[in-house]
Parts: structure tokens; sequence; C-alpha cells
């Protein structure tokens, strides 16, 4: 069984493994729990009552969070108009190349977005970009008419979420230097954007805990 490190078992100490606590006082003990150099993500563990076996009780959805992740991403755009791909600020914008290195196992990217009349145009690559949940999907927001308007999206930090085969949902929602209000704020979001993507199979409540966490540290379980 694998243990945890000297630092870690410090930052453990302060967290009361059998309390959930509010959230705004999750986050002081959050600050306090990071224990590394850099600026560390703030994770979100959530564990729902969603079964992933049936289909009516899948998630998947994206939302933007009012103070961003803290994260910049690679857009790639498969289109036709690569210079309004460009314009709009994708890092990557072009067609035959983009299915080349996809092919070669190239991926210099984070999100692929394509337009509608461009998606079958993906088929043959479709096998490398699904593992990586790199294949645009119309619920993660990364097949859309308007591309200007995704690319901007996602570069203010867009982001998707979404259900794994054991009933959770975990998420970069920030960093560690941003303020506990942005912090706070950025959690109620996330958690209000899973309540509104509700699959129609959850009856009851849909989450059943919450955790919140810096890259390395303790988990912290909140009050939702």
């Amino acid at each position: 069984m694998a243990t945890h490190g000297k630092k870690y078992r410090e930052s453990a100490k302060a967290v009361d493994v059998t309390k959930a606590y509010p959230i705004n006082e999750a986050i002081v003990l959050l600050k306090k729990a990071g224990y590394t150099k850099f600026d560390g993500s703030v994770e979100i563990a959530i564990k729902t009552n969603a079964d992933a076996k049936y289909n009516d009780q899948m998630m998947r959805g994206t939302t933007i969070l009012p103070h961003g992740t803290g994260k910049s991403k690679r857009i790639a755009v498969f289109t036709a108009d690569e210079a309004e791909a460009k314009k709009a600020g994708a890092d990557v914008a072009w067609t035959e190349t983009l299915l080349n290195d996809i092919k070669a196992g190239k991926f210099d990217f984070d999100i692929l977005l394509t337009t509608p009349e461009h998606i079958r145009d993906l088929a043959p690559v479709a096998k490398q970009l699904g593992p990586k949940w790199l294949m645009p999907s119309p619920k993660a927001g990364t097949v859309v008419a308007n591309i200007p308007q995704a690319v901007e999206e996602f570069k203010k930090g867009k982001m998707e979420f979404k259900l794994d085969k054991t009933g959770n949902i975990n998420a970069s929602i920030g960093k560690l230097s941003f303020t506990e209000k942005q912090i706070e704020e950025n959690i109620i979001a996330f958690l209000k954007a899973l309540e509104d993507n509700k699959p129609t199979g959850v009856k009851g409540k849909l989450i059943k805990r919450a955790f919140i966490a810096p890259t390395m540290g303790p988990g912290i379980q909140i009050v939702c």
C-alpha cells in the first residue's frame, strides 16, 4: 500500500476526515494544505448517485467558470477556413496536415473544435482521438457552427466535465493563487453546472459527496 510523504501527513493533520466543511472554511484549509513550491491547481472530486451503466444517467457537459481555471489551453480547429480560425485565436488550424499529425500520434493541442459539416471528415482518426477524449462532440461544446465564439469561450476558461465509469466527476477549477472568494465562486458555479445538467435517470439528489484538494495535499469534504 502506498504511503504519503511527511509534508502530506503534516498538512493532513488539520483536516477532520469525518467532517464536511462549509465551502468558505474548506478553502481556508485548502490554502494551508497546499505545500508545493509551484502554483498548484484546485481539484474537485464529486461522487454522484449516477450510474454510468445507464444511458439516461450519463453526464457530459461544459461550463465557463467565473474566474477560469488558471490553465491555458492549446486549441486546434479542423475547418476549411484556416484564416478565420487563426484570426479567432486558434493555436492550430489545418485540415489535411492536422489529420496526418493525429494519425502519426502527434497531438499539439488540448481541445479540438470543428463544425457540423466537417465532423464526418474526422472519422478516419476517431480511434486516435476517442481514447484521449479529444473527439469533438456537441455535448462537449466542440462541434459548433460559430468557431470564433467557441475559440473565445475556451480561451476564457470554458471547461468540460464528464462522469467516469465509477460515477465520479473530477476537474480542476482554479489555482491556489486565486483569492478565497474567486475559488468559492468557481466551486459554486461548478456545482450549479452539475445540477443544471442532472441526468433524467437520476432520482433524488445528484451529488453524494464532494471534496476539494490542492494538487498535492489532502482532500477536504465540503457541504453541498
